[in-house]
């Protein structure tokens, strides 16, 4: 059993490094445990991302086009509900991140291979941008009832917030996800609420992203880009400050040179 293990270990470097791979060889790394792994991970964060997106700006097109049926109460609550409902689907095999922001903070502070990084952002990328298309030919979709996220009011104004709701997103994620001390069971239902508080508070002056996938697949699908900027960096400092304040309070009883020692912390559901 170990010598498999090495050999496997063995031809998934070689793949890595870019040395001469024979048909064989590709054929033998495409049936191996990690391919399948990484594989089934992709697919999940696609399907994930996609009801995600498609619910979630779902409700927002309908609402636009219907008289308001949905309500503004009911696009915040559509979020998430939605967003708690793929976690509790696909955490065990993703570790359901649907966001390019965190998925890139897991990996700097330890959580998440950084080789998977651009694999998971692509995949939710694809995902954000199915979904889109499928709005885009299920409704006819005005520029009044574009369903990306647009400033309402200064560009400013719209990042500080986007930073903030990020961080809060975040703050939340690190504490049910990676601590082990906090009751996991629960994670679906704190992220969900935490998406539902933050689109109350920002969903009227930014649209409340949280994330670049959200934001960039309808801006791709319906070609506007109208302060797209702000929705990359805004939620890209905010979960990597987020996810560094908890990070400093998770050993917070240990000695100061404990926790500056080390920048290894506990691994996410993730990476099981």
């Amino acid at each position: 059993m170990a010598t498999k293990s090495n050999e496997i270990h063995e031809e998934e470097l070689k793949i890595e490094e870019g040395h001469g791979i024979s048909a064989s060889e590709v054929a033998f790394f495409c049936s191996s445990p990690y391919f399948v792994r990484i594989t089934q991970k992709l697919v999940a964060e696609v399907i994930g991302t996609y009801f995600v997106i498609f619910a979630g700006c779902g409700s927002v097109v309908v609402n636009k086009l219907y008289g308001e049926t949905v309500t503004f109460p009911g696009i915040c609550v559509t979020w998430g509900l939605i967003v708690m409902v793929m976690v509790y689907s696909l955490g065990h095999i993703s570790g359901a991140h649907f966001n390019p922001a965190v998925t890139l903070t897991f990996a700097i502070y330890r959580h998440f291979p950084y080789k998977e990084v651009p694999l998971y952002m692509g995949a939710q990328l694809m995902g954000s941008i199915l979904a889109s298309f499928t709005l885009s030919v299920m409704f006819d979709v005005t520029p009044k009832a574009f369903f990306g996220t647009i400033p309402a009011g200064s560009n400013a104004q719209s990042l500080a917030i986007e930073v903030i709701i990020s961080f809060l997103l975040m703050f939340v994620i690190s504490g049910v996800a990676t601590d082990t001390r906090a009751i996991g069971e629960l994670a679906g239902i704190a992220v969900g609420m935490t998406i539902t508080l933050n689109v109350f508070v920002a969903g009227p002056i930014s649209g409340a992203s949280m994330n670049p996938a959200r934001s960039l697949g309808p801006a791709l699908v319906k070609h506007n880009f109208k302060g797209i900027w702000v929705y990359i960096i805004g939620p890209l400092l905010g979960t990597i400050a987020g996810g560094f304040a908890y990070n400093l309070i998770r050993f917070a009883d240990k000695p100061v040179k404990e926790l500056t020692k080390s920048t290894s912390f506990l691994k996410s559901v993730s990476t099981k």
